[in-house]
């Protein structure tokens, strides 16, 4: 072959950078690097969810599940749901587990989207989206949330909509700016989705994880529960991002078609791995609220310590995140620096470009996780000071 079999649309992206700092960090520092780049805690799952998960093995619930998942994690999955949304969700025609949050989104694309179809997408953005779109054959629409507070304007966000839009991607509370869209965002956004008869798709994985205002989910506003598919998952919540367990809810019509293309590209989730899931999603409310003291006792430690160094940025209302600028620094860009951090420093961040359409847009800013150890948060606010202090 003259030329290497490559298809037109992997020529379109790359690998996922988030990914691979984490890689960066483990080549350049494989002993005393701090991983601050990708999503994933270093601590324990909680002691139930791993139990449980053992017992399934030694239960022998190890071949296939069903396709679209265990009945008692479908079942679990809509008694979560019921309680936030206060309405019925049919366990057999609505949910669809698949393997993580990011197989159920590009499932649900390939499911509803035609090519040439335009999706709108908030920009910053978590870096599968664009691909996603890419993949299912569909043209991205790219809306800005600006900086500081990482908001949209609805005139730009009523101008992205045209005759060829066909679905709009809302990921709330957000990765990387951790805004939690308002019911006024989201009613706006809702009211668009009517008028243009547009489906979305909301990745509601941090649900759990809002520390001002409270989560929303789309689904549940008017007009909006026929044409949303719902995307969470496990992995986040309960520390288990290595088990790949995501789901969806949407309407009979639409699950059909997401259960369908789920089965052709990954037949199922792990079988044991649900049984664990559904333990889990029953631990209660009480969980959930002390998942969130947790989460925002980290956020008030690395927070404060980033601004003092010379970091810039809004404290994020929900999620793991701190997007933050670095202009105190004096580097040219945010692959100059991350480059910097990960080689020299030992201290693994995202360069803010991989979560634009175009590097020049994200090129000031640089992306941290919380969700470590205090004493991980710590060491790596060791190796911010001393960068900060010159010394």
């Amino acid at each position: 072959m003259q030329q290497p079999p490559i298809s037109a649309k992997a020529a379109r992206f790359t690998e996922s950078v988030i990914r691979d700092m984490t890689r960066q960090i483990m080549r350049y520092h494989p002993d005393d690097g701090v991983n601050l780049a990708q999503g994933f805690p270093d601590f324990a799952a909680p002691a139930v969810i791993k139990d449980a998960a053992c017992a399934a093995i030694q239960e022998d619930l190890n071949q296939y599940a069903i396709t679209w998942g265990t009945r008692p994690l479908r079942e679990a999955i809509a008694r979560k749901t019921e309680r936030a949304w206060g309405r019925p969700v049919d366990s057999e025609r609505e949910i669809t587990v698949c393997c993580g949050a990011t197989e159920t989104m590009i499932a649900a694309m390939l499911a509803t989207l035609n090519p040439g179809d335009e999706v709108v997408i908030f920009s910053p953005f978590y870096e599968n989206y664009g691909p996603d779109c890419i993949l299912s054959g569909a043209v991205p629409r790219f809306v800005a949330l600006h900086p500081p507070t990482w908001t949209f304007d609805f005139d730009e966000l009523a101008a992205a909509f045209g005759p060829k839009t066909r679905g709009i991607v809302v990921n709330t509370p957000h990765n990387p700016t951790g805004h939690v869209f308002t019911r006024a965002e989201l009613e706006r956004i809702a009211q668009l989705c009517v008028e243009h008869d547009v489906l979305a798709f909301t990745d509601e994985i941090y649900e759990h994880m809002v520390y001002e205002g409270e989560h929303i989910s789309l689904a549940t506003l008017p007009g909006m529960s026929e044409r949303t598919v719902t995307i969470s998952g496990l992995s986040k919540t309960f520390s288990v991002t290595g088990w790949r367990l995501g789901y969806a809810i949407a309407p009979a019509p639409i699950t059909d078609a997401i259960r369908k293309v789920h089965d052709f590209l990954t037949v199922g989730a792990p079988h044991p791995l649900q049984a664990a899931a559904a333990a889990a999603l029953n631990l209660g409310d009480d969980f959930f609220a002390g998942l969130r003291t947790e989460y925002l006792a980290r956020r008030e430690f690395l927070a404060p310590r980033l601004a003092e160094a010379g970091f810039t940025f809004t404290t994020p209302a929900g999620a793991y995140y701190i997007m933050a600028g670095f202009d105190h620094f004096g580097y040219a860009n945010d692959l100059e620096f991350a480059r910097y951090l990960v080689r020299d420093v030992g201290l693994a961040v995202v360069p803010g470009s991989s979560f634009f359409p175009t590097p020049e847009e994200g090129s000031k800013y640089i992306r941290f996780v919380f969700c470590k150890k205090q004493e991980t948060l710590a060491r790596a606010v060791e190796k911010i000071r001393l960068i900060a202090t010159g010394k």
